[in-house]
């Protein structure tokens, strides 16, 4: 019998997990993160809420400038429309809650305009880039702190595929940016959600210097695992994950839109210098 522990043995398989590992409740937690996409109606209280958003931000941010905000949406009506913008997806809809992270360069505008100071470092790349991971990490802290009160969550890449509509529903001011939306509510047990494997450690930790060579067997090794979760979990998916990641990348069109995100970041008041 392996003594690989359980998580591990989840988010890797078997063959593929890491022999030894010094695992803490908080890392078993993050492991056995999953993307929940089927919810039951019940509400997102607001206590849950308060403490969602506190870990969001006690997550880093840069130099304190804290450029993301996060808009929460309840009423079912924005958020069919929000499923609608996002490629139309049911549990955007369905999830009593959905938490859109801005990157948000508006707050320190006004706080530069009201001081009577220049902020003409904000036009430029560094500063969106900032904001953009700042949103990640805050919303990544609320992923982890909503799992922990028992809720489900799943991330919303499709939020960028019309970013002028977004912002028009949600009455962002300029120099704010809809980077990805959360879907969050208490899993429906009735259809789990299972634990997606990830590639082995291999392919993504370099020891001293990066190596395309050796992520080669663990690529090969990813593409066996999922395709056994793409038949155990009846997903319509064609070809290995390397085949269907090509898919994803071939060109604009299978973008879902986003192909335009120079444009519609220059309308929505970003000059990205």
């Amino acid at each position: 019998m392996s003594s690989i522990p359980p998580p591990l043995v989840a988010r890797y398989g078997s063959n593929d997990a890491p022999a030894e590992a010094a695992l803490t409740p908080l890392i078993e937690q993050l492991l056995g993160h999953r993307s929940v996409r089927a919810y039951l109606p019940d509400p997102v209280g607001d206590a849950q809420l308060s403490a969602i958003i506190a870990a969001a931000q006690s997550a880093a941010s840069s130099s304190n400038l804290n450029v993301w905000s996060v808009v929460a949406v309840r009423e079912a009506s924005t958020r069919a429309r929000l499923a609608e913008l996002a490629g139309n997806q049911a549990h955007v809809r369905d999830a009593p809650l959905q938490l859109v992270w801005l990157a948000d360069l508006a707050r320190l505008r006004r706080v530069a305009t009201q001081l009577e100071r220049p902020s003409a470092g904000l036009d430029y790349t560094e500063m969106f880039l900032t904001a953009v991971i700042d949103a990640a990490l805050a919303a990544q802290n609320a992923a982890a702190a909503a799992e922990s009160l028992g809720l489900g969550m799943v991330y919303i890449g499709g939020m960028r595929n019309h970013p002028e509509e977004v912002a028009a529903l949600l009455e962002l001011p300029p120099e704010t940016f809809a980077v990805f939306g959360m879907c969050l509510g208490t899993p429906d047990p009735a259809h789990p959600a299972e634990v997606k494997p990830r590639p082995p450690q291999a392919v993504v930790l370099h020891h001293e210097r990066y190596s395309q060579e050796a992520q080669d067997a663990g690529i090969d090794a990813y593409n066996r695992a999922m395709a056994h979760f793409y038949d155990e979990q009846k997903m319509n998916v064609h070809g290995t994950w390397a085949v269907h990641s090509a898919k994803r990348i071939a060109g604009p069109e299978s973008l879902s839109g986003r192909d335009r995100l120079v444009e519609a970041l220059h309308a929505l008041g970003f000059k990205l210098k």
